[in-house]
């Protein structure tokens, strides 16, 4: 009783294709699969930027950085 059968999954797919459709269902899983496609092309990117910046930066062991700081004044 906990548990659903295959026959109850197929009633409930069967109901949804014919509430909604196939066109729409297709839609639906096209714009599902661009929207994962552009995440893991994302993803895909900051790492690439992330390690091209780390290839950049050479590692400055015992370096000293010359410079000068000033002080920002508020703005009123």
């Amino acid at each position: 009783m906990g548990s659903l059968s295959i026959w109850h999954w197929l009633i409930v797919l069967l109901v949804i294709i014919l509430i909604f459709g196939t066109k729409k269902l297709r839609n639906l899983g096209t714009d599902l699969g661009t929207a994962v496609k552009g995440f893991k092309d994302g993803m895909k990117s900051e790492e690439e930027k992330s390690a091209q910046a780390k290839a950049e930066i050479p590692p400055s062991t015992g370096q000293t950085i010359e410079g000068e700081a000033k002080k920002e004044t508020p703005k009123a």
